[in-house]
């Protein structure tokens, strides 16, 4: 709570700029960079006929580079507030099967309903969520030791529970057909690619909507930090924070994962990196490392379409590459604060 203390105005306003800038910014000079050139000036102006510079910076580049900022934003708010939550460093949406949930339930969807029907009707999303939310309640319950939650068994049952997600998807893949087995496997590796404007602005709602709930406990996140039983004496209702908090991450973890499929360590990399430049305030912490989440995988994805010239690989295999050597880290630092 110290540091709590130290935020001004000022420097709240200061950082959120700089990061919303360096977010613009990234999303400009990323829509401009592929495996064929753009012409800038060509691409503004409207009037010219079959102008391919304008189609492929406005209709291919742009959806697809705005969708990444949503996404990579939506994971890292994720991190931060459950690691805030479960005062434990080492949980992620997609390490403690949260994402696996909300994958299993969209795969579900898009199996029973067709994946175009559900997307246009926006219930691909709430259908994620679902999954995300069930997955979240399971886990909660297995991680409760005489009726105290206990962040290193709730990491060890999302391990668990990411494994048994991973076994239904593909029990589920199995019956599909080929064509659909195909466009899941590639999905759930982590694919952002989409030319639909409507897609970005129904993801964007819903991460909005969640974000703006998750904003509003940042104070009591910042009490939780000294314990339950502080933050109870300090008149905090953990439990409906609890609730709330959960609800509005399930949403948004839902939200990203029916449109990314599974993007992993973005909620464990950036919150950590914010967390050592800015400090432990949620405050500032949460608004910070959504902006800086958005530039994290506006990046990540422009390295995954662009390093093998026109074969595009799944930003899931960048962002893992990232941070499988981060989480090790971060797992023996924890490991010897706790044996010594």
């Amino acid at each position: 709570m110290a540091s709590a203390s130290h935020l001004t105005r000022r420097r709240f306003v200061a950082v959120n700029l700089l990061l919303a800038v360096l977010l613009v910014a990234s999303i400009v000079l990323a829509s401009m960079i592929g495996s064929v050139h753009v012409d800038l000036w060509r691409a503004l102006q409207s009037g010219v006929p079959n102008n391919t510079d304008r189609m492929i910076l406005f209709e291919t580049r742009l959806p697809r580079v705005l969708l990444a900022a949503i996404v990579g934003g939506a994971l890292a708010s994720a991190g931060v507030v459950l690691q805030g939550l479960l005062r434990n460093p080492l949980a992620e949406p997609h390490l403690i099967g949260v994402s696996g949930g909300a994958a299993l339930g969209a795969v579900i969807a898009v199996i029973v309903g067709g994946r175009g029907a559900f997307a246009e009707a926006g219930l691909l999303p709430l259908a994620a969520a679902v999954g995300a939310l069930l997955s979240m309640a399971v886990i909660y319950r297995l991680s409760l030791v005489h009726g105290r939650l206990q962040p290193y068994v709730l990491l060890l049952a999302g391990v668990i529970y990411n494994a048994v997600a991973g076994a239904l998807i593909m029990c589920v893949n199995a019956i599909a057909d080929f064509y659909q087995a195909q466009g899941i496997l590639f999905w759930l590796m982590g694919n952002l690619a989409t030319e639909s404007y409507r897609l970005v602005i129904t993801i964007g709602v819903y991460s909005v909507v969640s974000s703006a709930c998750l904003l509003s406990q940042t104070r009591e996140l910042n009490v939780l930090s000294l314990g339950e039983e502080g933050a109870l004496q300090l008149g905090v209702q953990v439990d409906r924070v609890r609730r709330v908090t959960f609800v509005a991450a399930s949403l948004l973890i839902g939200a990203v994962v029916s449109v990314s499929g599974m993007i992993g360590f973005v909620g464990l990399i950036v919150p950590h990196v914010m967390r050592l430049i800015l400090g432990a305030d949620h405050r500032l912490l949460l608004p910070a490392s959504l902006l800086a989440g958005g530039v994290f995988l506006v990046w990540a994805d422009t390295v995954a379409r662009t390093a093998l010239g026109v074969v595009e690989i799944p930003v899931g295999v960048v962002t893992a590459l990232c941070g499988g050597p981060f989480f090790v880290y971060l797992l023996k630092r924890e490991g010897s604060k706790v044996f010594g």
